[in-house]
């Protein structure tokens, strides 16, 4: 068995990790707050390390899963953070979703060191992490993805190496994309649904086994049309991811209108304190009364 260390233990990290614990791995762990990485090693076993330096020092993989760019270098750079602990050879799969230029910046930093870096965002969310069926899309060097692929497999369904460092955080914009298109499409579908007289949750039933059918109308639509909106991912990362992905869109050139507006809708839930619900809470700017909407 390999040595390894998993550093953020949040919402998907501390199932990710679980997962391979569970297939007998044994880690040392890291995070902010030390009484969820001590709640973590009771349910599963381990060592709680208090620095990301201390956790890393003999692990020959690192996996990690924070919140933003500010985040991951953190994490990653400084007196204690990872880099500052690591051994020459071991491999750094960053699960995080930040900027493209933020992780060839970071493989940069780890190049001398002798370190190998995976940018290895995933999707599938808190169900997919706890359920050991993510999509992870990674960028980085071809052996260091084949000597990690057995581990990525504890907890996805999927992997896919996609090319050079920051190639999956491209991939990930994509999929950010996509989602946005499909859930503002699927919220304006049920909402017209209601207004015409239609029982929606019919509708859905019907349209659902055709071509219209998506992840987001399987797993989200009767949420949806019953108001709850506590289904994981909140509108406050959807909006970090989709600006990453506009930014990325002006410097290559690519246009993005429909990410544009899709992003500029879920401004507005936030400005309404609306952030930490889940991404489909989208539908909630097309059902309130006229005199507020």
């Amino acid at each position: 068995m390999q040595s390894l260390a998993f550093l953020c233990l949040g919402t998907m990290g501390y199932p990710m990790a679980g997962h391979l614990a569970r297939a007998g791995h044994r880690l040392t762990v890291w995070n902010r707050s030390r009484a969820r990485a001590e709640a973590w090693a009771a349910e599963f076993g381990g060592i709680v390390a208090a620095t990301p330096a201390e956790a890393v020092r003999a692990a020959d993989v690192v996996f990690c899963c924070t919140g933003d760019d500010a985040d991951l270098r953190a994490v990653v750079c400084g007196e204690h953070g990872a880099f500052a602990g690591m051994r020459a050879a071991a491999i750094f799969v960053d699960h995080t979703t930040v900027s493209a230029a933020v992780s060839v910046e970071l493989a940069s930093e780890a190049e001398p060191l002798g370190i190998r870096w995976l940018d290895a965002p995933v999707s599938g969310g808190q169900a997919g992490a706890e359920n050991g069926a993510l999509s992870v899309m990674l960028g980085g060097d071809a052996e260091a993805y084949r000597a990690v692929e057995p581990l990525l497999d504890c907890y996805a369904k999927k992997t896919l190496r996609l090319g050079p460092v920051g190639s999956g955080q491209r991939a990930k914009m994509v999929n950010q994309i996509c989602i946005a298109g499909l859930v503002q499409a699927l919220s304006e579908g049920l909402e017209f649904a209601r207004r015409a007289g239609l029982d929606a949750h019919q509708v859905v039933e019907v349209i659902s086994q055709g071509a219209a059918q998506s992840w987001q109308m399987d797993n989200r639509a009767a949420t949806m049309l019953d108001g709850r909106f506590d289904f994981g991912f909140a509108v406050d990362w959807m909006r970090k991811d989709l600006t990453i992905a506009l930014e990325e869109a002006r410097r290559i050139g690519a246009p993005l209108p429909v990410t544009e507006l899709v992003d500029s809708y879920y401004a507005e839930l936030q400005a309404t304190g609306s952030g930490r619900l889940d991404t489909s809470s989208l539908i909630t700017r097309l059902t309130r009364p006229p005199d507020e909407a």
